[in-house]
């Protein structure tokens, strides 16, 4: 009957819900028979019922600090909702028993056996704990036989934690009368005989004697005993604790041995588990966090951005993780306000349905930026705090070079941040520096490869790169894999020939070709051009190299655009760093350095969890720059975010710079690779930056607006508005609907920012809304994101721009004429030289990356509006094969910005007293 209604009640929990299962796991430490044989029940048990049970066993090897591990990761399975520790724990190493009990979470302790749960039972706490599943099967016998317990006189022989002792509460929270005794009791007989209600759960072979029996008790016998019996096969018999045959005859009912209380322990156990769903989904909707949010207390003016990130407390971060629906051991903490997170989670979540993607970027913005990062987070906040949906926004972590130079942090701003703001924008948890460090490694495998080739014969350099260790040559994998790139096939080092040896040793790297430089997580103008290899030591072999800053770096895009661990070191290999005299592409797996660069990446490819002021989740990971590389922050968070908010949630991601450079890379290269479809674009746009589009006065950081900013100007704006129009083009080009976020500045009119959403709606875009995240939060932002939630449900027909099958000239053609308005392009020698060798080399069918200037549709910056007609100039064009695209280079530009006359620092310090950061960010 308990197996039937338990049946009936998940199969209303699956129609109710669809896709969730009542989950019961079971933990066995060695491999006794008997507990094999209790555990297969139990999961036979919980197959008829339709409860998704686990089995996990562990050997009897494993130790108690292995066995706590595996219980943690269980407590914080949300699939798992019943979990027990299958006793006796059959181990080779002292393990405490109770510890162990007691190291499950109460609420999914369905076995009743923690502490916890058994303090709330001796205080009558019935509803609100789990009871041992044998007291609860004994008790479910009495109901069934019709007697009713309150008032009645109960004894309870054992005293045990499992049976004798839970039992006894149990009868007396019933109101019953209760006696319990054991093995020390000396008038055994005379209490029995009293009782109306009889439990027994000594341990001792027909310990009770049927003559002790009250005539019409009730009799309920937990043993388990095997006596010797000649008559059977096994040459024993199994027995209760009550001489069953003589009991009979006086006890009103009387539970068999075996076939009584056992098999209602395991449909207990099941009812427990099921019971444990129940509570689960009444408190947790599936598909839907269980999230606390903070509340941000608003001031008028708003204060600095690091006097609003300190006045939130920001929660802990396992917290956060554990919200989301993140396991613990999925987790690996960084101190109390960020943590990184395994990519194990991926693989667990890989059959969930994945939310809606919407991708947030810009019109053409002035040099004060116009707060895309903001309404990234603002949007977030909106629709988590506010609108109560599962949301996460995913944002490139920020280079120390302009946090220290001429832009200040990039967390957001006003009351739409990341927290804690000092942490997002100084070193997080190491990943740029794990860049800087992969990067230079190569770089000095480069020179330091040139520099042996031109010091040694081709015996030497063979001698040293494949040495006699005690007598014996052997290859490494990196240099097998070399081996078959030039098709000889042997593993012997000592049979290649003396060709066949020379090709191996010798990369013959031209220096004029080197494209791999540097890096430097600084802005240091005086490293554009240096001289090196100018000590003695180095020969007289020097050359002229270069510094970039550390998020130009092709390992920062390669981390970018990795779906995986071994994604990304497939990726690390095959990075070109040069030519060969005779023209062929020298690699990181040439040089034989793969193995090491994944090794100190092995950490950064896991993606940082970090939270907004209002609670909401943010993954932290990758800062690829928006113009020689793709502007995106990692596809390893998105994917990773959107199993995480289910098919119902929203993964919001930031596109560096205007539309037509990060939002058209996101679209090209990043949804090309990542295989992930957007489903919404959020345009920002202020009235301030439009203003300039339709001819206002230059802007700089630092220096007070000009008049035609701060006074009302539609004629101005109007005009300016003709970038928006293109921008709104641009993204439609591409299929995905288009929301306007006019980012709201107090020196705004209710005309001006009225103008710019009739404008923007009437270029074609799903709606333009008026936000004030900056100084109200998700708050400001509601409007916007109801606007995305509609978007999100209208028909959406992505396609790329370009098929990469076209010739590179051609790829470039189409974005230069259908993005930024040119009529035509014009290679350079040197670009037109490129095109060739790229082609050659085989390269011609990645796609493009354009680097130009993120202030005009052009590739002159003075250039503002939307100007047609122009022929876009391409100088060079360079090569990033690991991370899997082409970069042609318009205009003129550096990688290593300069620090200007007062930088940031002049403002940031640290609190000799409380270690805190102060200073504007």
């Amino acid at each position: 009957q308990v197996r039937d209604r338990l049946k009936q009640q998940v199969a209303e929990m699956k129609e109710k819900f669809p896709g969730f299962r009542p989950g019961l796991a079971i933990l066995q430490v060695g491999n006794r028979d008997d507990s094999n044989l209790y555990i297969n029940m139990k999961l036979k048990a919980a197959a008829e019922i339709g409860i998704s049970a686990n089995h996990i066993k562990l050997p009897s090897t494993a130790t108690e600090a292995e066995v706590l591990k595996c219980i943690a990761s269980l407590n914080g399975d949300p699939a798992v909702h019943g979990f027990i520790v299958q006793l006796p724990l059959d181990s080779d190493k002292p393990i405490n028993t109770e510890k162990i009990t007691n190291a499950v979470a109460p609420e999914k302790d369905v076995d009743g056996l923690s502490s916890i749960n058994a303090g709330k039972l001796s205080r009558g706490d019935l509803g609100d704990c789990f009871i041992p599943c044998t007291p609860k099967g004994c008790m479910e016998l009495i109901r069934q036989t019709g007697v009713q317990v309150a008032g009645k006189r109960a004894v309870v022989v054992g005293r045990s934690k499992i049976v004798g002792a839970p039992m006894h509460d149990l009868l007396l929270w019933n109101h019953a009368t209760v006696t319990t005794c054991h093995s020390k009791t000396s008038t055994l007989a005379e209490e029995v005989a009293k009782a109306d209600i009889l439990v027994v759960a000594a341990g001792k072979a027909e310990m009770v004697k049927g003559e002790w029996i009250k005539p019409g008790a009730v009799v309920i016998d937990c043993g388990i005993n095997h006596v010797p019996d000649s008559t059977k096969a096994s040459g024993k018999r199994v027995v209760g604790d009550v001489a069953y045959s003589t009991a009979k005859e006086k006890a009103s009912y009387i539970t068999p041995v075996p076939g009584g209380v056992g098999p209602m322990t395991v449909a207990m156990l099941m009812q427990s588990t099921v019971e444990s769903a129940q509570r689960f989904l009444e408190k947790f909707q599936p598909g839907k966090w269980n999230i606390q949010y903070n509340q941000l207390t608003l001031k008028v003016p708003v204060p600095s951005d690091i006097e609003i990130s300190r006045s939130c407390i920001p929660k802990p971060i396992d917290q956060v993780a554990k919200e989301v629906g993140l396991l613990p051991d999925e987790v690996e903490l960084y101190g109390q306000t960020k943590a990184k997170v395994q990519l194990s989670a991926l693989r667990r979540l890989q059959d969930q349905p994945d939310g809606r993607y919407v991708v947030v970027t810009g019109i053409t913005p002035t040099p004060l930026g116009e707060g895309k990062s903001t309404t990234t987070i603002g949007l977030v906040q909106a629709l988590g705090a506010h609108l109560h949906q599962n949301v996460f926004a995913c944002v490139r972590q920020p280079s120390q070079g302009p946090t220290f130079g001429i832009k200040g942090g990039a967390a957001g701003g006003g009351y739409s941040q990341v927290i804690p703001m000092e942490e997002f924008n100084l070193h997080l948890t190491g990943d740029i520096h794990a860049i800087t460090a992969a990067n230079n490694l190569v770089a000095a495998a480069v020179d330091a490869r040139i520099f042996h080739e031109l010091t040694q014969t081709d015996q030497a350099l063979y001698s040293r790169l494949v040495p006699s260790v005690n007598g014996v040559r052997k290859f490494s994998d990196i240099q097998i894999r070399r081996l078959q790139k030039l098709g000889i096939h042997k593993t012997d080092p000592e049979t290649l020939t003396k060709e066949e040896m020379n090709v191996f040793v010798r990369l013959d790297i031209d220096p004029a070709t080197i494209t791999w430089q540097r890096v430097l997580d600084t802005n240091d103008r005086f490293l554009r051009r240096i001289t090196i290899g100018q000590s003695p030591t180095e020969k007289g072999f020097s050359r002229t190299a270069q510094f970039d800053i550390t998020v130009a770096s092709e390992i920062m895009a390669v981390l970018a655009l990795a779906d995986g661990l071994d994604d990304m070191r497939t990726r690390l290999g095959r990075m070109v760093v040069a030519s060969s005299k005779r023209g062929e592409p020298v690699t990181a797996d040439d040089l034989g350095v793969t193995g090491a660069l994944a090794v100190l990446m092995k950490d950064a490819v896991k993606p940082n969890l970090m939270q907004t002021l209002e609670g909401t989740p943010v993954f932290v990971h990758a800062g690829p720059f928006a113009n020689i590389a793709h502007g995106n922050s990692s596809v390893l968070a998105d994917k990773i975010a959107l199993k995480l908010v289910g098919k119902d949630g929203f993964v919001v991601t930031e596109a560096g710079f205007g539309a037509d450079i990060g939002m058209e890379k996101f679209f090209n290269i990043k949804c090309r690779y990542s295989g992930l479809r957007p489903h919404v674009v959020v345009l920002v746009a202020t009235v301030r930056a439009l203003k300039m589009h339709g001819g206002g006065p230059a802007v700089s950081a630092g220096v007070p607006l000009p008049k035609e900013y701060t006074e009302e100007n539609l004629q101005l704006l109007a005009k300016g508005c003709s970038n928006l129009r293109k921008q709104i083009q641009n993204a439609r080009i591409f299929g995905v609907p288009v929301v306007v976020a006019v980012n709201a500045f107090k020196t705004d009119t209710k005309a001006e920012l009225a103008l710019v959403v009739q404008l923007a709606k009437e270029a074609g875009a799903f709606d333009a809304v008026e936000c004030t995240h900056w100084a109200e939060g998700g708050k400001g932002a509601v409007a916007l994101a109801q606007a995305v939630q509609r978007a999100s449900q209208a028909p959406s027909n992505f396609r790329f721009l370009y098929n990469v099958e076209l010739p590179v000239t051609d790829k470039i053609r189409l974005i230069a004429q259908q993005i930024y308005g040119a009529s035509d392009i014009e290679l350079f020698p040197e670009a037109q030289e490129k095109v060739t060798l790229y082609t050659k080399q085989g390269f011609g069918n990645l796609p493009v990356c354009m680097a130009k200037t993120h202030l005009s549709l052009s590739h002159d910056p003075e250039q503002k509006g939307a100007p047609t007609g122009f022929v876009l100039p391409i100088r060079d064009i360079r090569a990033s094969v690991g991370a899997g695209f082409l970069y042609p280079l318009v205009g003129t530009m550096s990688t290593m910005p300069g620090l200007p006359t007062r930088p940031c620092f002049f403002d940031i310090d640290l609190d000799p007293v409380s270690g805190e950061v102060n200073g504007l960010f």
